[in-house]
């Protein structure tokens, strides 16, 4: 993995803990798990972070914060993946969690034209409303699961070539 990379962007424990919205936490934040990276943190923080992105509600930055700290994995991480719903991204993601949930639950798509509106919102929740939840939690789910593995997978192979390259050079230096 690149885990150097990684850490150069990661913003310190501290700036993190002292933020406005992650403050409720409070002496949770203090856990060295929640900050490190390492092969058990990083494959929760993705599964945590992406699952959380496909939840259609507004701090999802502070959902993610709460599961990170729940399921002790990599805060930054998590939190940071919940920008993959942005406002370039949202409208194919929740379509496209919209056609999923139809299939799913056997409904017919029905026409919609979005309005930024309380009112859109309340008329349409009974309508569009449960094939869109279902989809989001759907592929939440199925991204969540197949990031872990990924990661995980990831992981693993990079530590295989690290003692490969480091059996070589052992090899090589005796001879």
């Amino acid at each position: 993995m690149p885990k150097k990379l990684i850490e150069r962007f990661m913003p310190k424990p501290e700036t993190l803990q002292n933020h406005k919205h992650l403050r409720i936490f409070g002496k949770l934040l203090h856990k060295t798990n929640l900050w490190a990276l390492n092969r058990r943190s990083a494959p929760g923080a993705f599964a945590v972070g992406l699952f959380v992105g496909w939840i259609p509600m507004p701090f999802q930055m502070v959902l993610a914060a709460a599961l990170a700290i729940i399921f002790n994995v990599n805060i930054p991480i998590a939190v940071a993946l919940v920008w993959i719903t942005n406002p370039l991204t949202m409208p194919f993601m929740f379509y496209g969690a919209y056609i999923l949930g139809t299939k799913i639950l056997g409904y017919h798509e029905k026409p919609f034209a979005f309005e930024a509106s309380w009112h859109w919102i309340e008329s349409s929740i009974s309508t569009i409303g449960p094939p869109f939840l279902v989809g989001c939690l759907t592929l939440g789910a199925i991204f969540s699961a197949s990031s872990y593995i990924l990661i995980k997978t990831l992981w693993r192979y990079s530590i295989i070539l690290k003692w490969k390259s480091r059996n070589s050079k052992i090899l090589y230096t005796r001879k």
